[in-house]
């Protein structure tokens, strides 16, 4: 199955809210016109193949009620008002079909996510280090475990780093992951120092030769203060080995929160340099527009995002693919 099948299949509950709000918003009857006489369509209209989809007229009732959707669909109050003010643009005063306006608003979002689809970039520094950061919940160590697996089959030598080391099922979770893609995992004690561990773990990826090394780390933001200390001292830490080190940051998000997604933004950034997100969890949401809205707000790089637990719902992120699927639209 390609990844544009799966987003498109699993990411139902946003499509649908987009698509079937498209769908009800054009079927409404326009209250500043009179209803036109159905008229069979003429032998021009049938042989070019043109349907006789209802047409609405776009004026503000109509895109008041188009931009209350997108925020229903967790799009946000600025993202959804941009997005709507440029597809009243060349289309205001005219009828348009469900399915044209879904193209629109696929084009649309796709523009707003261009600038920001990068893979992650790979350097020919040894080791690069990615220090992988975000709240507990978030699929952060599942991520890391996939990212792995990836590197690993397509030929790169991967250290993974438990840095978590106050959950135990977090370093449980990386050690299924290293086993199952032949990575390996370097753990500590339970509440061990993450610091002390992530420079035993660039020690040993650099006296092996390794491409990549993977830090997980704590996500607790009851004490911001803590997790700031923490975080910075595992940079001061590794830069005593390599002071270019991290070459990556990356946050890790989950969708289903929604809004919330864009204070952890915000939040993260302030702690760790953070230099590309991953989103996790858009197979279980009705939120995926928050993507738009983060793409929109930060212009942070989205280096991939994921549909479900196995190795392939993970993929780089693809804006028009994203954006179709996002509405509801067909390959």
């Amino acid at each position: 199955m390609s990844f544009f099948k799966k987003l498109k299949d699993r990411m139902f509950r946003s499509s649908d809210k987009i698509g079937e709000g498209l769908e009800a918003l054009v079927a409404e009857p326009d209250v500043s016109v009179p209803a036109e006489p159905e008229a069979r369509p003429g032998l021009i209209s049938r042989l070019i193949g043109r349907s006789d989809e209802p047409r609405r007229l776009v004026d503000d009732a109509m895109l008041e009620s188009l931009e209350e959707l997108l925020i229903s669909a967790d799009m946000g109050v600025e993202t959804a008002t941009r997005v709507t003010a440029n597809i009243a643009e060349g289309r205001f005063g005219k009828r348009v079909s469900s399915s044209e306006l879904r193209a629109g608003l696929a084009a649309e979002i796709a523009r707003i996510m261009e600038p920001v689809a990068r893979p992650l970039p790979l350097y020919s520094q040894k080791p690069q280090v990615v220090l992988v950061v975000g709240v507990n919940g978030s699929g952060k160590t599942t991520t890391i475990g996939k990212l792995a697996s990836q590197f690993k089959a397509a030929g790169k030598s991967v250290v993974i780093a438990a840095g978590d080391t106050f959950r135990a099922a977090a370093v449980e979770q990386l050690q299924v992951w290293g086993n199952r893609a032949g990575v390996p995992v370097l753990t500590a004690p339970e509440g061990s120092d993450p610091a002390s561990l992530a420079f035993d773990a660039l020690t040993k990826a650099q006296a092996e030769g390794a491409d990549l090394l993977l830090i997980d780390t704590a996500g607790r933001l009851q004490n911001r203060q803590d997790l700031m200390e923490e975080l910075s001292k595992i940079v001061r830490v590794i830069r005593k080995k390599d002071p270019t080190a991290p070459h990556n940051t990356l946050l890790v998000l989950d969708a289903t929160t929604g809004q919330n997604a864009i204070n952890q933004v915000e939040i993260f950034r302030k702690i760790a340099d953070v230099t590309g997100l991953v989103m996790t969890k858009l197979d279980g949401t009705a939120k995926g527009g928050v993507l738009v809205a983060l793409a929109d707000k930060f212009g942070l790089p989205i280096h991939a995002i994921g549909v479900g637990e196995q190795i392939d719902d993970l993929a780089p992120f693809d804006p028009d693919d994203f954006a179709k699927a996002l509405v509801g639209q067909s390959d």
